[in-house]
């Protein structure tokens, strides 16, 4: 099994979750994702728990895909008294540079149980495809 870490993401979530310290707009945190091909689309999935699919925002520009996300504190009553808070609260964002392969004008998108599923299909440019020989360079021998 093959396994990836990224060290300095792993510090910057750690040093957040020690200092109490949340992303914001101008500098957010980084949302955990898994990209994978399935079929005839290349998908990925971002960790959102909490996030209400109002607070998201998704757009593609190029070949350059940001997601940007808010999570906010819920509303509590005066009379709450917070005992202990280690749900991280603030801005979450993540920027994907998409290969050309792939087909940007039909992203699909859907949000269930806190998780972001974009879905987006291979283009027709990246597909295989047979070529046939045409005749052309054949010469004609007349006797």
């Amino acid at each position: 099994m093959l396994m990836r870490t990224d060290p300095f993401r792993e510090m910057d979530r750690i040093v957040q979750q020690l200092s109490g310290t949340s992303g914001t707009w101008s500098k957010p945190s980084v949302m955990p994702m898994d990209a994978y091909r399935e079929g005839e689309e290349y998908v990925i999935a971002f960790d959102l728990p909490g996030v209400d699919r109002d607070a998201i925002d998704i757009d593609v520009e190029r070949n350059m895909l940001r997601v940007k996300a808010e999570r906010r504190p819920a509303a509590k009553a005066d009379s709450v008294k917070v005992e202990l808070s280690e749900r991280p609260l603030g801005v979450f964002s993540r920027q994907v540079m998409l290969a050309d392969t792939l087909d940007t004008e039909r992203i699909e998108a859907d949000y269930d149980a806190g998780v972001l599923t974009l879905r987006i299909p291979i283009a027709e440019r990246a597909k295989p495809r047979k070529i046939s020989i045409g005749d052309a360079g054949r010469k004609q021998i007349s006797g």
